[in-house]
């Protein structure tokens, strides 16, 4: 059973910063990729980040590029998001998930791609 916990979530002020984590466990985490995705109210599910097995590549979605950075610590079994100069629209519920193939090559940013997902936590930027 896969279990993924995201955690760091709340109420930041436009230009701040905020983390999020996400805690693995159930598979062997250094094996696949793993990203974040996010949905805010009334719009689809989103990509935001995605970081390779090893953690030597990342992507991320135009609208967060410059601004959030994606880690992995494959010891701790955890992926972060850095946030940083958030803006309103980065208001939304944010989910990690694990990617379905185990050593990818490339990166998956299509949520189909993944197979299992967090709850989610709520980040929510006030202006």
């Amino acid at each position: 059973q896969v279990t993924l916990v995201e955690s760091g979530g709340g109420l930041v002020q436009v230009g701040g910063s905020l983390s999020l984590s996400c805690a693995a466990s159930g598979r062997t985490f250094d094996r696949y990729g793993m990203g974040w995705f996010r949905q805010a109210p009334g719009k689809d599910r989103e990509f935001v980040a995605a970081i390779n097995w090893s953690g030597g590549s990342s992507y991320y979605t135009d609208p967060v590029k410059g601004r959030f950075t994606i880690s992995r610590d494959n010891a701790k079994n955890m992926v972060y998001l850095q946030m940083n100069s958030v803006k309103p629209e980065d208001t939304a519920v944010y989910y990690c998930a694990t990617d379905r193939v185990a050593f990818r090559v490339g990166l998956a940013t299509r949520g189909s791609e993944y197979d299992y997902w967090g709850r989610g936590t709520q980040v929510t930027v006030s202006s």
